[in-house]
């Protein structure tokens, strides 16, 4: 056969697997060119809603009542039809982040585990502060605020006591009123992500005080620290965390799954609140200055307290890729408790993950609701 000659390619069959004289691409030389035609088409598309906010994905869908409110402050108990485990949860959320990252999105939402285990879920929503919140203290909220919502969890749920579970600075706020109110109907005490050792902080987070930043150049015209300082102190812990999302989502813009998991992240993670300016002082004094929960040098109201006055059944969940709250900074917690059952859970999460994601799914929130279960009453 001369070098000229062509030869006919054998076209593929249902018996030799190979491609059939009538098959779309045989006879379709542009399918390449249609498949990237329609991709460009879904990613236009995907881009102009979410430019246009046109079917923008929804967040904190599971179905909740308000049974109790004060001030900005509002408890908020999630419907189910399965509340088998005796003693309710009261979820405490940070002051400076929105509560729907607990209920992110249906099938990625910690609200939506904790229900599916049996527990008779509530959440308590701080608002969002203006001027008329700017003098609120650690007081309001560990002497007021929780101890009235404990009070009413634990009415609604049957007056078995109340699994306390504090996240972030949910957390810190969480430590502080179960220490200053040992005799509340508290059943456990359950914190995660929560700093502790404030030398052991990320520069942004603990550069305030100490002859860093004056706390008082933070606060603006409402006497608060503006949602924007609070955004930037995050951005400033990954600086090239924007630029990594904005590339993962012009990645992904062809696909509508992702586009819905990106925008109800970046709602929460772009979309913190203020943070009460009298609070904030009592931080950097309290703690950024005085590392307060590790020296045992606690004042709340005017009396001392102890982080060794908590002495019920006690959780500390330390994700191990924090960049937020680094795990040295939470490490040890369970020893400076008084309970008896402490434990220390370090789960291969980051601070978020620990309650978003595949990860929470399969991993982190299993864990913890094993915990809970095994330190709570289950109805027969």
């Amino acid at each position: 056969m001369s070098a000229s000659t062509l030869v006919k390619p054998i076209p593929k069959t249902a018996d030799n697997g190979e491609a059939s004289a009538t098959s779309p691409d045989a006879i379709n030389p542009f399918a390449p060119f249609t498949d990237m035609w329609e991709t460009g088409m879904r990613r236009w598309w995907n881009l102009t809603r979410h430019i246009m906010g046109i079917d923008r994905v929804e967040v904190g869908q599971t179905p909740r009542d308000v049974v109790w409110s004060s001030g900005k402050a509002v408890l908020y108990r999630y419907r189910s039809d399965n509340r088998t485990v005796r003693q309710p949860i009261l979820l405490v959320m940070s002051l400076v982040s929105r509560a729907f990252i607990l209920d992110l999105q249906p099938g990625n939402s910690c609200v939506e585990r904790l229900l599916e285990g049996g527990f008779d879920v509530f959440l308590l929503d701080w608002g969002v502060p203006d001027e008329e919140d700017a003098a609120n203290t650690l007081e309001t909220y560990c002497d007021e605020y929780l101890p009235q919502a404990v009070a009413r969890t634990n009415e609604i749920g049957g007056d078995e006591g109340v699994t306390v579970f504090g996240y972030c600075y949910g957390g810190v706020l969480t430590l502080l009123y179960a220490a200053g109110h040992p005799d509340d109907p508290i059943h456990n005490v359950v914190v995660m992500a929560t700093p502790v050792d404030f030398t052991k902080m990320p520069p942004a987070m603990s550069g305030v005080g100490n002859g860093g930043i004056d706390p008082q150049h933070l606060l603006d015209e409402t006497g608060n620290v503006p949602a924007e300082s609070v955004r930037a102190s995050f951005t400033l812990l990954t600086p090239t965390s924007d630029l990594n999302t904005v590339m993962d989502f012009w990645e992904h813009l062809d696909d509508e799954k992702f586009l819905g998991s990106y925008q109800a992240m970046t709602s929460w993670t772009r979309n913190h609140i203020p943070f009460p300016g009298a609070t904030m002082r009592q931080t950097t004094t309290m703690f950024s200055e005085g590392n307060g929960f590790v020296n045992d040098d606690l004042v709340l109201g005017g009396r001392r307290i102890h982080l060794s006055d908590i002495t019920v059944p006690f959780l500390n969940v330390i994700a191990e890729r924090d960049h937020i709250v680094p795990p040295d900074s939470t490490d040890g917690l369970d020893s400076l408790v008084g309970s008896e059952d402490a434990t220390e859970m370090r789960l291969p999460a980051g601070h978020v993950g620990l309650v978003v994601g595949s990860g929470a799914r399969k991993r982190s929130i299993p864990a913890m609701i094993g915990w809970m279960l095994e330190h709570s009453d289950v109805k027969a």
